[in-house]
């Protein structure tokens, strides 16, 4: 028998919320919504017009794969950054609001450099530097990540936001020297890899089973990848230029410790919206 919308709706959201989703409610409306092709505003409009066979069947499917772990910016792929709306597939970490701090501590640093060069360092889907060229009108950015796939992800991201001529798309190792001629950036910014080996095992599920290990995994201590960019990439600042850092809970008196050795000063951290140390950054001396 055809049900309304709003039926198939009711029972997405009780076999999530049996199947212990955090908010079973907004996801089954996000499902749905990709199941008939409507936007959640369309959606809600046709809540009592009948539902058709194509999108219940859809819509099964789709509550399926949220069921069996797949995390719902997989399914819908995409997800929301910075109030901005970005492409990701399992390749790339899903962008977290962890990480706006790091983008609104830039954008804060670089509000008076006129024309900033700007590299993306580890840059998975490329939220980070596209944001910052988004809201940085006259900025120039690259984007550089080891992955491929990932790099893949960035150049369509950089196309969707329309960012083509003031950016330029490269693989590259956060733990090897760069490319020759890469030099005199304003600012690095870099989310490294920052879980510690052991730490890996016992993450969640939705992240530990589906988001891409290389991403995640920062060596037995978590600082692997901070070492290795302060050994290598240093010198791709220009003089007072600013390397900022993602970290973890509890990493950044170590990272602000990496940091001094390898002589940067006036270092500042920033707190994320439950009050952890985020974002860690100092200039080149």
């Amino acid at each position: 028998m055809a049900r309304t919308y709003n039926e198939v709706y009711l029972d997405m959201r009780r076999r999530l919320r049996e199947g212990g989703v955090e908010d079973p409610s907004l996801e089954a409306r996000r499902l749905l919504a990709l199941a008939s092709g409507y936007t959640d505003a369309e959606l809600i409009a046709r809540f009592f017009l009948f539902a058709g066979e194509d999108t219940e069947k859809k819509a099964r499917q789709l509550t399926y794969r949220r069921l069996n772990g797949e995390p719902l910016a997989y399914i819908a792929g995409g997800w929301e950054f910075y109030g901005l709306p970005f492409l990701v597939d399992r390749n790339v970490l899903i962008p977290r609001i962890d990480t706006e701090v790091l983008v609104f501590t830039a954008l804060e640093l670089m509000k008076d450099v006129p024309d900033p060069r700007i590299l993306d360092l580890c840059c998975g889907s490329g939220c980070i530097g596209c944001t910052l060229a988004k809201k940085l009108p006259t900025a120039r950015v690259i984007f550089a990540d080891i992955s491929p796939e990932a790099m893949a992800v960035t150049r369509k991201n950089v196309s969707l936001h329309r960012l083509a001529q003031r950016s330029v798309c490269m693989n590259a190792d956060a733990l090897s020297p760069p490319p020759l001629r890469m030099e005199n950036f304003d600012l690095l910014c870099c989310n490294p890899p920052y879980i510690t080996t052991a730490e890996m095992e016992t993450l969640d599920p939705s992240v530990k089973d589906w988001e891409p290990a290389m991403a995640l995994d920062g060596g037995e201590d978590g600082l692997v990848f901070y070492r290795g960019v302060l050994e290598n990439w240093k010198s791709v600042l220009k003089d007072d230029g600013i390397l900022i850092f993602e970290v973890g809970e509890g990493q950044a008196e170590p990272v602000r410790a990496l940091m001094t050795e390898h002589g940067f000063y006036n270092l500042g951290c920033a707190l994320d919206t439950i009050g952890v140390q985020r974002a860690v950054y100092g200039r080149k001396r």
